[in-house]
């Protein structure tokens, strides 16, 4: 039956899961033992890796000034090349659990603020020598050191030492409970690198070597022949790069000049998938929105802020711009996809021309200037959309229309209103701390409250779900009603591949399936 056979292909590529796989089977009334025997001819038909050739992935965004320095990651450029030359402690995977890496294993405190690592042997480096508990010590004490330029330093305020207590041992102690710590660990920021290196060329054990970089132009990798692990790595070579003209990125995918581009467009996808090439939607939390800078006028007036949150039409931008790829956004970043965090009891923010136009008045503005850069695929056609609604009720919103390139450096949390995108973090407490916490150095909004950050605190050591859920309804409904960011719509993660490049994932946290997919991928053909 084709629709056995749709499963059966589903499975093959990684975007359903074996629980799933079943499930489905049962509602097309096949039996348990048929069903496994189905299973299991998916996992033997499915296509096999084979090794050489090389592609060129094209990402939508450079970071500020194109890092090899984990710790300084900022966008998908900067953290496909982090999980290319880098390994981590942990790593989640596709369904988001936790799965070793470096840390073959690891323990806990029944408070959870003490963690032991037991650090993998054998593990080289680039440049030769053994990863050992003194690299995993100083590389994560570089995020809790004073000045620290960490893009992820607030996930460890809580940390009091990271300590070897032997040569493949490390201790974490903290000063409160965190059982997300694990979960923050997998962040491609938190790599572990050479102990007293400022040689990133060689400063990693990943599994693909950076051959030549050239800042704001490209990196090129190839196979790491020593790496430590035999999971993947299946190519001879990677080209990372950007083309942060989403038409110029589109039209270079469908000319074949790359084999992988991120952040395509809903609209093109019947384009792209005619013309021979293959589109991965993945649901997520990744979302795009505006922000609204609380320090500074007009983003410090609360009426300027709801008025806008208030005549955004989130139906018609998920039905128009995403073709249904997504759901409405409600103003703060938690969406369905981070489970039981998400709090579905908050009242979804209405279309409601007349209430913007009421707190617009209130405001005392009558115009305002909104600096837009294609950071994601549907924020120009959102705005465009928000310009048209306000001038409908006499608000003038003029766009200021930049490029992405260096976008991040000099317009994003600098202007007082601009456009953002943000990937989905692994918990929706990371989440909310690195956007959300009180003085953050990712705070792009500049909103800071006392009780957030408390209740960012303390739900990281509350293990009563009924309770935890309620502190996060609290969190949601504080920056959805307090902070300046507005959030019309989350888009499922879309990008675009040559058919011929295989074994991509379906993890949400990123590009392609997750900025893991350096080692697992293979080209066929």
């Amino acid at each position: 039956m084709k629709e056995v056979k749709n499963f059966q292909q589903m499975y093959r590529d990684g975007h359903l899961n074996r629980r799933d796989f079943l499930a489905a089977m049962g509602a097309l009334g096949v039996t348990a033992t048929t069903a496994g025997g189905l299973l299991t001819s998916a996992s033997a038909l499915a296509a096999s890796p084979t090794r050489g050739g090389s592609v060129i992935f094209a990402s939508n965004l450079h970071g500020p000034d194109d890092t090899l320095d984990p710790i300084l990651g900022t966008s998908t450029i900067d953290y496909v090349r982090a999980n290319t030359m880098y390994n981590g402690l942990v790593q989640v995977w596709n369904d988001m659990s936790l799965h070793p890496e470096l840390a073959e294993e690891w323990s806990v405190n029944s408070n959870a603020t003490e963690y032991v690592f037991k650090i993998r042997k054998g593990v080289a480096f680039h440049s030769g020598g053994e990863l050992t508990a003194r690299d995993v010590v100083w590389s994560m004490n570089r995020h809790i050191a004073d000045g620290s330029p960490s893009s992820i330093k607030s996930f460890f305020s809580a940390v009091v030492e990271w300590k070897a207590v032997d040569k493949h041992t490390v201790k974490l102690t903290l000063s409160s409970p965190d059982a997300d710590m694990p979960f923050k660990l997998t962040q491609p920021q938190a790599k572990i690198v050479k102990a007293n290196t400022h040689n990133w060329w060689q400063g990693g054990s990943g599994p693909y070597v950076l051959d030549s970089f050239q800042a704001g132009v490209r990196s090129i990798h190839s196979r790491n022949n020593n790496y430590w692990r035999d999971t993947g790595q299946w190519l001879d070579g990677i080209e990372v790069t950007a083309i942060t003209d989403p038409d110029a990125r589109l039209n270079a995918l469908l000319a074949g000049s790359v084999d992988m581009a991120t952040a395509v467009h809903a609209k093109h996808i019947k384009k792209i998938e005619s013309s021979g090439k293959a589109v991965l939607s993945i649901p997520s939390g990744l979302y795009g929105g505006i922000c609204c800078l609380k320090n500074t006028a007009p983003g410090d007036n609360d009426d300027l802020v709801q008025g806008l949150r208030y005549i955004q039409d989130r139906e018609r931008i998920v039905r128009k711009f995403l073709k249904g790829q997504g759901t409405v956004g409600n103003d703060h970043p938690i969406n369905v996809a981070y489970g039981a965090d998400h709090c579905h009891e908050l009242p979804q923010i209405p279309y409601d021309p007349d209430k913007a136009k009421w707190h617009l008045n209130k405001s005392g503005y009558s115009e305002a200037e909104l600096y837009v850069a294609p950071v994601i695929g549907f924020i120009e056609d959102a705005c465009l959309l928000m310009q048209a609604n306000l001038k409908k009720i006499g608000f003038n919103l003029k766009l200021k229309r930049v490029p992405t390139d260096g976008y991040w450096g000099a317009v994003w949390m600098k202007e007082p209103l601009n456009v953002v995108a943000w990937n989905m973090r692994p918990t929706a407490n990371a989440m909310m701390a690195i956007q959300f916490g009180p003085n953050g150095n990712w705070n792009d909004t500049y909103w800071n409250s006392d009780r957030m950050g408390q209740l960012l605190k303390d739900s990281l050591a509350e293990t009563d779900a009924a309770k935890r859920h309620e502190m996060h309804c609290e969190m949601q409904k504080l920056v959805s009603t307090e902070s300046g960011i507005i959030i019309p719509a989350h888009t499922n993660i879309m990008d675009g591949h040559d058919p011929k490049v295989q074994g991509f994932s379906n993890c949400p946290l990123g590009q392609f399936g997750g900025n893991g997919w350096a080692e697992h991928i293979w080209k066929t053909g």
